[in-house]
């Protein structure tokens, strides 16, 4: 590996590098619908993809910037999903934000932002550069809640957002002064052989371990650090919580294997318990509070920290006396299932925004009543989107699902076959919430009988596409998941 080899980060380069651009080039566009910036910041954005898409497909592994950051297959498959997200996100916002006076250079900059922070964080092998890479995300999407400086919801949803946000990333950045403490090193190989060598203080150790994983569960928006997620979910304008739910979440994903498995996987045993607490506790609490939501982005909110519960089980089977089999199975599995619950998140969202007008939000579950006498295609790609939730075959959120346990089965412990049944359980609670929907749809009678004429032809047809790759990738779900298992075993072995 060549440490001195930048080229290995020209996909951050150049997201910088166009981030600056697209805030330069808009100062001087007078179209209110902002086209030439929109455009700009999706052409700037493919471009980032296909860099992304070039280096996966070289599957190669390599050091840059001293060493600070990693060239892998992983890395590269979650930043170009979190590209395509942010670019989709982009794509459904721009009605919904041009008709609520929202459509400003600002948005386009800082959900780019935000991304290079993904980016950064995905790709660190330090542990300053992932805290950098978390707080250029997170500072991103602080300002984006409270883009709608008149609205005193909004507003508030920030300013929760940004207390517990820097409350979550103090508890990081403690847990891993610690480890430098303990190891000597920031660097996440060092800190692994330091901890191999077996001379660190294991309660220093540990000590420090809870609060990484404090923070990472705040991240993720596990329980019982998820009081954040219901508020700035429904606070923040729809085109912000859909790009929150999207994207950071692979970021969170990436932090998580780069500091759990890559530095403290000599810890495994102590954050192998805490992953399990926090699973279980967020399906629990998930499934059941959701089920009691009138509000359609509350109940969403809520079923986003259950769907969260079953990535964790998916990182709990770790690699034990060398073997990597049950982690390659576990870690693949949680991979597949995140990037394909960000694909089902933005189609429901986009379809929020989408069915909202001047005026009028759609929010509430009440507001989706006789969908499909309004609008018959919409309401069949909503029901796509809620089976794929609930896990209901063909869509991919029955294999993502049934991937995650068939990787806490076969490990063949006691332990996880009980976690598997749970997890089951609380999965058939879930489904209630996400039918209910359906159910108001098309037995429910409108409270506005006025068929849905308003969606933008290209809004709508990316939104047919959203709902088509949910079902493909349901019933040829193959390709995609020997490419997470490829990029994991990768990782495993580096």
């Amino acid at each position: 590996m060549n440490e001195l080899n930048w080229t290995v980060a020209l996909p951050e380069i150049v997201l910088l590098v166009a981030v600056c651009v697209v805030a330069i080039v808009d100062l001087f566009v007078d179209d209110p619908r902002r086209r030439p910036t929109f455009w700009l910041a999706q052409a700037s954005l493919a471009l980032v993809a296909w860099l992304h898409l070039q280096a996966l497909n070289a599957g190669d592994s390599a050091l840059a910037m001293q060493g600070l950051m990693v060239s892998d297959p992983m890395g590269h498959l979650l930043a170009l999903a979190a590209t395509l997200a942010v670019m989709l996100t982009i794509a459904y916002a721009q009605p919904y934000i041009a008709s609520r006076e929202m459509l400003k250079g600002e948005f386009f900059t800082l959900a780019m932002f935000s991304l290079l922070g993904i980016s950064v964080m995905v790709s660190a092998n330090n542990f300053l550069v992932i805290y950098l890479g978390l707080e250029v995300m997170s500072l991103s999407l602080y300002a984006l809640v409270a883009l709608r400086r008149d609205d005193a919801q909004a507003t508030e949803a920030a300013m929760k957002y940004f207390v517990l946000g820097a409350l979550a990333s103090g508890f990081l950045l403690y847990g891993l002064s610690m480890m430098y403490g303990a190891t000597g090193s920031l660097q996440h190989a060092e800190v692994f052989d330091a901890i191999q060598s077996g001379r660190i203080n294991q309660e220093v150790l540990v000590f420090g371990l809870v609060f990484v994983v404090a923070g990472l569960a705040f991240k993720f928006g596990a329980v019982p650090f998820h009081m954040w997620v219901p508020d700035v979910y429904h606070g923040a304008p729809t085109a912000v919580t859909l790009l929150i739910a999207g994207a950071p979440k692979l970021a969170a994903f990436g932090m998580t294997l780069r500091l759990l498995h890559e530095s403290l996987n000599g810890l495994a045993a102590d954050w192998q318990q805490m992953l399990i607490v926090l699973a279980v506790a967020s399906l629990v609490v998930g499934n059941f509070v959701a089920i009691a939501q009138g509000n359609f982005k509350r109940m969403l909110a809520y079923s986003t920290i259950a769907q969260v519960g079953f990535v964790l089980l998916g990182l709990t089977p770790t690699v034990v006396g060398g073997n990597t089999l049950s982690a390659a199975n576990g870690y693949s599995s949680a991979l597949f299932y995140l990037v394909t619950y960000v694909l089902t998140t933005l189609g429901t969202f986009g379809m929020v925004m989408l069915l909202a007008r001047q005026g009028h939000e759609c929010d509430r579950i009440a507001d989706l009543a006789g969908l499909s006498r309004r609008s018959p295609w919409l309401a069949g790609v909503m029901t796509v989107f809620m089976f794929s939730l609930a896990g209901i075959p063909p869509t991919v959120g029955f294999y993502a699902k049934l991937a995650v346990l068939q990787a806490l089965v076969t490990t063949g412990s006691t332990g996880y076959i009980v976690l598997a049944v749970v997890a089951v359980l609380l999965s058939l609670i879930g489904a209630y919430y996400y039918l209910r929907v359906v159910k108001v749809m098309y037995f429910d009678e409108p409270t506005d009988p006025t068929p849905v004429t308003w969606v933008p032809q290209g809004a709508g047809a990316l939104l047919a596409l959203n709902g088509a790759a949910v079902l493909a990738l349901g019933l040829l779900p193959g390709g995609l998941m020997a490419l997470c298992r490829d990029a994991i075993v990768k990782a495993l072995a580096g």
